[in-house]
């Protein structure tokens, strides 16, 4: 799917990272360990990735002058978000690999273009319907039924732009109340459980997956996750090659999420894809603590050209726990807990919603 720039960094060359939240953060002190430098370019001067880097750039992605620049001072550009402004992607790559390719933002960026690239790989997702107007919308929940979920088509995340709408609902009001032109109708999932994977693609067509991540959602909002999941051995194997296919459908370099939904159905359970998120993932962080290489530092060795780790899980259950809002000022009750790890990511107050830090716990393995 895209051209994809061979690079391979050598310890002391700089890795420039697109967006300062807590991802950014972790991906640069993953690369610091590996003697990689990075620079961070956020316009958010509370960024908390600033606190673990030497440069950034606190700049407007609309600056063209400051991306010159920030593409000048480092070997490859990466990011950890998918919604980076097309036009700055294009300008940074010009000058400099973007890895993951600029082209897979295209795809993810857009949930009905996501949801037709997984469906033409012959992999399930839930029924959608393309929406642009009350009219289209009626039609759609006629043909995929109610209840449904009508999602923007972009800039969702932690439950934002999207409904639920359940029979009755005023659908002319629903639709106003998402102030979009472009949207997704998705039919509900009655779904047994919801799982990820974490998948890390090299340049040469490497992949190793994590393993199968369970995860557990409050007011739409990762809370827990929970590795391995508890699904049967054969239904892991399928996640794990749907995201591998998906991975190299891409031609992707780097580190991707695929989160999926489990069915329980007449045959024994399956999954279907929710989402593809092309970056370092939040249920992807009990790796940090339990994992024999993490996500992040799968990342920096895919986009710097090193050889992928093979991850191997530590103990027989590893548990991550967000820490949302006013949670984070509870942290001093988790520094003496056995088996718990506390990451802090220097954010600034607490809100209702604000990812502020992760709990990791390690169950060590049973004697046999």
């Amino acid at each position: 799917m895209t051209g994809t720039k061979r690079v391979k960094l050598k310890p002391g060359d700089t890795i420039g990272i697109l967006g300062g939240g807590q991802l950014g953060r972790m991906l640069a002190m993953a690369a610091a360990r590996l003697g990689l430098r990075c620079q961070v370019f956020s316009p958010d001067p509370d960024s908390p990735a600033f606190d673990v880097v030497l440069n950034a750039t606190c700049a407007e992605y609309a600056d063209v002058e400051a991306l010159e620049l920030f593409a000048n001072d480092v070997d490859v550009i990466t990011y950890e978000f998918e919604n980076v402004p097309a036009a700055a992607a294009l300008v940074l790559d010009a000058r400099r690999p973007v890895l993951p390719n600029r082209k897979i933002l295209e795809t993810t960026q857009d949930r009905l273009a996501e949801k037709d690239f997984v469906t033409r790989l012959g992999i399930g997702t839930a029924a959608y319907a393309d929406v642009t107007s009350v009219a289209s919308l009626r039609e759609a929940i006629v043909r995929i039924g109610l209840p449904a979920v009508l999602k923007t088509r972009r800039f969702g995340y932690d439950g934002k732009g999207q409904a639920i709408i359940r029979e009755g609902d005023d659908i002319a009001k629903v639709w106003t109340s998402l102030e979009t032109k472009a949207a997704i109708l998705e039919a509900f999932v009655p779904f047994e459980r919801e799982i990820s994977v974490i998948a890390a693609r090299s340049a040469e067509g490497q992949v190793e997956c994590f393993d199968v991540t369970e995860n557990e959602h409050r007011d739409h909002i990762l809370k827990v996750s929970r590795a391995p999941a508890a699904i049967p051995d054969a239904l892991a194997e399928e996640a794990r090659n749907v995201a591998g296919k998906i991975a190299d459908a891409l031609d992707y370099v780097g580190v991707l999420a695929v989160e999926m939904f489990v069915l329980a159905n007449g045959t024994g359970p399956k999954v279907l894809v929710n989402e593809i998120a092309p970056r370092v993932h939040n249920s992807g962080h009990w790796t940090l603590d339990g994992a024999s290489v993490s996500q992040f530092e799968q990342h920096i060795r895919a986009i710097a050209g090193w050889p992928l780790g093979k991850p191997v899980r530590h103990g027989e259950v590893v548990t991550m726990t967000n820490l949302i809002g006013e949670e984070i000022n509870r942290y001093q009750e988790w520094l003496t807990v056995p088996g718990a790890t506390i990451h802090i990511y220097g954010k600034g107050t607490p809100r209702p919603g604000r990812k502020m830090g992760h709990i990791t716990e390690v169950l060590p393995a049973r004697d046999k």
